[in-house]
This record gives structure tokens, sequence and C-alpha cells, in this order.
């Protein structure tokens, strides 16, 4: 059974850089798309950046666009999301998750299997 797990996230100063990962079960790590979605408080989930299965095409946001980097390490069937310059703003529930397939997407009901979730905190 396909199953995501993120870790790493925590409290930072604004400013400050913080990378979450997540790690995923499949014996097919490269038919996934992954992607980052997060929930600030009081707001829907969004997305934030995906990477496609071979790792050659990236999305991001415009809200993190230049800030953050997502990148995918297939030897250990994980993808990290590198989180620099962060902002009050940035503070949400960040989750993982894969998609079907190696295209990139960047809508919530695109993706198939999804994480619990790890919390980001800036301080301002």
């Amino acid at each position: 059974q396909v199953q995501v797990a993120e870790s790493g996230g925590g409290l930072v100063q604004a400013g400050g850089s913080l990378r979450v990962s997540c790690a995923m079960t499949t014996v097919a790590f490269s038919a996934y798309c992954m992607g980052w979605f997060r929930k600030r408080p009081g707001e829907e989930r969004e997305f934030v950046a995906a990477i496609s299965g071979d790792g050659a095409k990236r999305s991001y946001a415009d809200s993190v666009k230049g800030r953050f980097t997502v990148n995918r390490d297939s030897a250990k069937n994980t993808v990290h999301l590198q989180m620099d310059s962060l902002k009050s703003d940035d503070t949400a529930v960040y989750y993982c998750a894969a998609k079907r397939g190696p295209l990139l997407a960047t809508m919530t009901s695109q993706y198939d299997y999804w994480g619990e979730g790890t919390q980001v905190t800036v301080s301002s």
C-alpha cells in the first residue's frame, strides 16, 4: 500500500530557512508526480510546489517562487521542500501528496495519496 509521510516541520524565525521532507513507500517512485500543499489557518488547502516523476519539471505557486525549492531523491523515495526567506504568512500545515502518473499537477483533486501534514510556524 502506498503511503507518504512528512517530516521536518518546526518553528523558525522570519527570514530563516527550513526543509521539510516526504518519504513514500512504493516500488515505482518515478511513476508519481510529487506535490506540496499547505493549509494556513482559516484558509483552504493550497498548492505550493510540485515536481514531475523524472524530476525534470517543477511548478511553484507565485507566493513562494524564488524562495522555495522542491527536489526529489529517487534512490531514497523522498522529496524535499527547501524553504528560504520564510515569512509569517508561510505559517501553515504542509502536506505532501503523490499523484499517479509522472506529469506535473497543481490541483488537490489530482493527487491520490496524502500525508498527515507537518506544522511549520514562522515567528515574526
